[in-house]
């Protein structure tokens, strides 16, 4: 039988620009010890640890979280590109669930450098080599815009092509993200931006400007799920289930829709969505607080229609109308999301749950969204992974 997980505790360090952040090593124990501080338990009390992060050497994970502790523990390296904090999660929400542990860590850092995303290996194939061949059979590739920008840039594209929304409704995203940010005292961007100086900012790929995409960051966060029985062994409140999780792969959609949107993962956040409301008996009317994937504002628009926010074709009217922020809908990314607070690889998806977390609790401050019952993270890596998870305040 499978059993009820909860979140016990969740940490997370500020958000920082590449270069000025501590080492990884630092970061992670970091997080990790203020993970394990808000649930109150011991580090020896964890049975298994899932580190994820993407640019770093093998066994990354141990020389992190050895800085708290040597228990002798199992340690899992993952790396899941974009969506591997989440991968770490579901992994140590389904090994409680299952009953091979009763308190797992899911750990995430990224210690990056300025500049696009590239990979690290030049002499071998690229693990994007199908998705980078496709993008060009669909748009071609511009040699001088970040390969990430012309992907979600080209998604965009495809949207706008298909319903013919302005260009400048991607930018109302952007000052939403810093409005939310400026709440939040662990963001990277915390000043506020107006659409005309989003839309006059640096263009890197039609329709995207510089202050539609995510920055290179550096960061950790963590989160401690356990069972029902070892809460309640260690005293630690029940707040906080996760009540459904999914994490979905590529399908062929991805590669012979002849749709941009559907290269960089709708049908796999379609399908994971899917998934997750059909476990929890909900729909997505149902609600309050959401934390999706913003690498581009492109992927926050197309992702509202994939998460089922808000119909196909009516992205616009959704963010015209305001229901994408306080007093609308629902409130998505009270963080700040990856435009905003950052997007250190390894750390988001776990940032993600650190804020719905709070959001669930009651504790988030001036971001609190009011009444917040039921919280839905996306997590989305390009090559591919989307993990959706579902929050209950209990």
């Amino acid at each position: 039988m499978k059993r009820n997980v909860y979140v016990a505790g969740v940490g997370m360090i500020p958000f920082t620009k590449p270069g000025k952040s501590e080492a990884y090593t630092v970061m992670g124990a970091r997080a990790a010890e203020l993970a394990l501080q808000d649930a109150g338990v011991p580090y020896d009390a964890v049975q298994q640890a899932y580190v994820s992060y993407v640019y770093g050497d093998s066994t990354a994970g141990q020389a992190a979280i050895y800085g708290v502790g040597l228990t002798g523990i199992p340690v899992f390296n993952l790396n899941n590109n974009c969506s591997s904090g989440s991968s770490a999660l579901y992994l140590a929400r389904q090994a409680v669930e299952s009953g091979v542990a009763e308190c797992a860590i899911a750990l995430g850092f990224e210690q990056m450098v300025p500049g696009a995303l590239k990979g690290a290996y030049e002499d071998r194939p690229s693990p994007m080599a199908r998705f980078a061949e496709t993008m060009d059979q669909l748009q071609g590739t511009l040699p001088t815009a970040p390969r990430a920008a012309q992907f979600f840039g080209g998604a965009g594209r495809d949207y706008i092509k298909q319903y013919g929304i302005r260009p400048d409704t991607f930018g109302r995203i952007s000052v939403k993200a810093r409005q939310h940010a400026a709440r939040n005292p662990l963001a990277v961007f915390r000043d506020t931006v107006t659409l005309e100086e989003v839309m006059a900012s640096p263009a890197v790929f039609d329709p995207l400007t510089r202050l539609q995409c995510c920055p290179p960051t550096c960061g950790a966060a963590a989160t401690i799920v356990c069972s029902e029985e070892f809460a309640r062994k260690h005293g630690i409140a029940l707040k906080v289930r996760i009540a459904a999780q999914s994490m979905t792969t590529d399908t062929p959609s991805t590669f012979d829709s002849g749709d941009m949107r559907r290269v960089v993962g709708y049908d796999m956040t379609a399908a994971a969505a899917k998934q997750v409301y059909e476990a929890a008996g909900v729909g997505p009317e149902d609600l309050d607080v959401v934390e999706l994937h913003d690498c581009f504002t492109a992927n926050e628009l197309i992702t509202y229609e994939g998460l089922g926010l808000t119909p196909e074709g009516t992205a616009e009217k959704f963010i015209l109308d305001g229901d994408n922020t306080y007093g609308g809908k629902v409130v998505t990314n009270p963080s700040g999301g990856l435009l905003s607070k950052g997007h250190p690889l390894g750390a988001t998806g776990l940032a993600q749950c650190y804020e719905l977390t709070h959001q669930l609790r009651g504790t988030a401050d001036q971001r609190q969204v009011e009444g917040a019952r039921l919280a839905l993270q996306h997590n989305l890596g390009l090559g591919g992974a989307c993990v959706v998870t579902l929050y209950e305040r209990v």
